[in-house]
């Protein structure tokens, strides 16, 4: 018998639980939803490096103390709020604001709805009773301790449905701001389905108000994708510079469906971003591109699954790293490809760029194959940069933060090429030139 050693900050998590449970949204069946959700995490236990895939961020070290769950937005943290979202707008949206974990209508765009979208927030969704609605919500990986987790205490969110058909001709972006005057924790599920025949991009912001620095913030996403879709995202994380962000996503693709993903993390002290993506359907493809902006003491983890459990699928797996100072970049990506998956085609390349003699970086790229008619691959380099080339341009006049800036961009600028839209290849390149700019 297994016997879960708790924790200072497991009991924490436990009281904290026990403490909010009544005024969490939900009753009846949601109400024993998140019961056993809770339950499903005490059995793990929080995240520890004996843990496979939790070698590099043991959260038992990582994670000191547990914050009290966020109050509701009052006026000024509202305020504050949209004077965040402001300064990182993005023209041409939709934008769908969370306050410190509260999903805001009056701080969304809600208005003048296309035909065959339909966007509600999850507490509404979940005091409402729609109990398939809220099964398909909650409905994610319990083997998983943080996702578990979140499914217990998610407060609010935003469930997007786009009917069979649907072009969206505007990005949908979520943004998650923490505003609140006090530290505090924030858990955030969102639910988006796509149907058959769908054109969407999906845009999610992490920001932090002026003067916020110390918060929690536990966020998943749940995706599904229908046959002969097209989904874009982009995920851009600048928390605030003490902040702690445990974050998931779960895709599931129907038949012949296009997942496209890029994902950038610039900011929070301790982040983990972790995706699984599952193939349902034939003919399926998903590329996934990140990269990893980090400094001082920070701590990236971003950790990839692809299930390829059908055939004729393919999967791209693009990811850079720059780390400075004593930071710690973590790439965990792999991918199972199940006998019944031939003719899969699948590569994951990783390269990291150690810009100090402290600066640390962990790439583990995985394949386990189980049929025998597939092109697989995967590759991992990490280096620091080239020297001669710094030389020759510092030989025709560029000052050295100049020079080792025009080569950070051209190393990072493989995955940000990838983003679809013009217009978001544009933000992220400039959220990547805020980082090199605070650097120099």
């Amino acid at each position: 018998m297994n016997v879960v050693a708790k924790t200072e900050t497991g009991r924490a998590l436990g009281d904290a639980f026990a403490a909010v449970r009544d005024r969490l949204p939900g009753k009846g069946k949601i109400a024993d939803q998140r019961r056993q959700a809770f339950e499903a995490y005490e059995r793990l236990g929080l995240p520890h490096r004996r843990i496979e895939d939790w070698k590099y961020t043991d959260l038992r070290a990582l994670m000191r103390e547990v914050l009290p769950l966020a109050a509701a937005p009052d006026a000024t943290a509202v305020d504050r709020a949209d004077a965040a979202a402001k300064s990182r707008a993005i023209d041409g949206v939709r934008r769908l604001v969370l306050v410190d974990g509260a999903f805001v209508p009056d701080l969304s765009d809600l208005g003048h709805l296309e035909k065959g979208l339909s966007i509600r927030p999850l507490r509404e969704v979940l005091d409402a009773g729609d109990g398939a609605l809220s099964a398909q919500a909650f409905a994610s990986d319990t083997s998983n301790p943080m996702i578990a987790l979140n499914g217990a205490m998610a407060t609010d969110g935003v469930v997007i449905d786009i009917a069979d058909g649907t072009v969206l001709s505007r990005p949908l972006q979520i943004v998650h701001v923490a505003s609140g005057a006090t530290p505090a924790a924030m858990f955030t599920r969102s639910l988006l389905r796509l149907g058959r025949d769908v054109s969407a991009t999906l845009v999610e912001s992490y920001l932090a108000a002026e003067g916020v620095k110390a918060y929690q913030a536990y966020d998943a996403l749940v995706v599904a994708i229908g046959n002969n879709t097209r989904l874009d995202h982009v995920r851009l994380v600048e928390d605030a510079a003490d902040a702690f962000n445990i974050s998931s996503a779960t895709v599931s693709l129907g038949a012949h469906a296009h997942f496209n993903t890029f994902g950038m993390t610039s900011g929070a002290h301790v982040s983990r971003y972790q995706l699984t993506v599952a193939f349902a359907g034939e003919g399926s493809r998903v590329e996934t591109n990140g990269v990893n902006l980090i400094n001082g003491t920070q701590h990236a983890d971003t950790t990839l699954f692809m299930d390829h459990a059908v055939p004729n699928c393919a999967s791209r797996e693009v990811f850079r790293a720059v780390v400075d100072g004593r930071a710690h970049s973590v790439f965990q990506g792999r991918i199972v490809v199940r006998p019944d998956a031939q003719k899969t085609d699948a590569k994951m390349m990783t390269r990291a760029l150690l810009l100090s003699d402290e600066a640390e970086a962990d790439n583990k790229p995985e394949l386990e194959i189980f049929a025998d008619d597939v092109t697989c691959g995967h590759g991992a380099t990490t280096g620091a940069l080239d020297e001669s080339l710094l030389f020759y341009m510092r030989a025709r006049g560029l000052p050295d933060k100049e020079a080792q800036a025009l080569l950070i961009q051209a190393f990072v600028g493989e995955a940000i090429e990838t983003i679809a839209s013009d217009a978001l290849r544009e933000v992220a390149i400039a959220t990547a030139r805020r980082w090199l700019e605070a650097r120099a």
